[in-house]
């Protein structure tokens, strides 16, 4: 395998994140959810008031994975970091991308002092749960996720 490189999204990078980000969803049984469009997604990202960022993992100029984050605010533990997506095209995944992108996002929320990185896994998604038990995150089955969508 070539040289896995890590580095910042950039604007010139959304629509291979959008398609990475669809192909997590049919992983998921849930790809008719994903109405975002690519035009927000780069509005949302680069946009005048951005609110996410992100890694990407390219090899030979490829984008083959994303880890994609926003801020979060606890009243009880302040800045958080909000993994939304960690995500590896299906093809290239057993071969240390997801760790070398998580492993980033880690390094980036402590190198801007964020109290801590909190994320979701499906309860059925083994693969995911094996790989974030080694990093001793502790799991929470007190708590729903509950949404409320604002567009129809």
């Amino acid at each position: 395998m070539n040289e896995v490189f890590i580095r910042k999204a950039v604007r010139e990078d959304c629509a291979e994140m959008l398609h990475l980000i669809k192909e997590l969803a049919e992983y998921e049984k849930a790809l008719e959810e994903v109405t975002l469009d690519l035009e927000q997604f780069i509005e949302d990202g680069f946009g005048e008031y951005p609110v996410w960022g992100a890694f990407v993992a390219e090899i030979n100029e490829e984008i083959v994975g994303i880890s994609l984050y926003y801020d979060r605010y606890s009243t009880w533990k302040g800045r958080r970091l909000y993994l939304e997506d960690l995500v590896v095209t299906e093809r290239m995944r057993g071969k240390q991308i997801g760790k070398k992108l998580f492993e980033a996002t880690l390094e980036y929320g402590k190198s801007k002092q964020y109290s801590g990185m909190v994320f979701q896994v499906l309860n059925w998604n083994e693969p995911a749960i094996n790989f974030y038990k080694k990093y001793n995150p502790k799991f929470d089955d007190e708590w729903f996720n509950v949404s409320i969508d604002f567009k129809p």
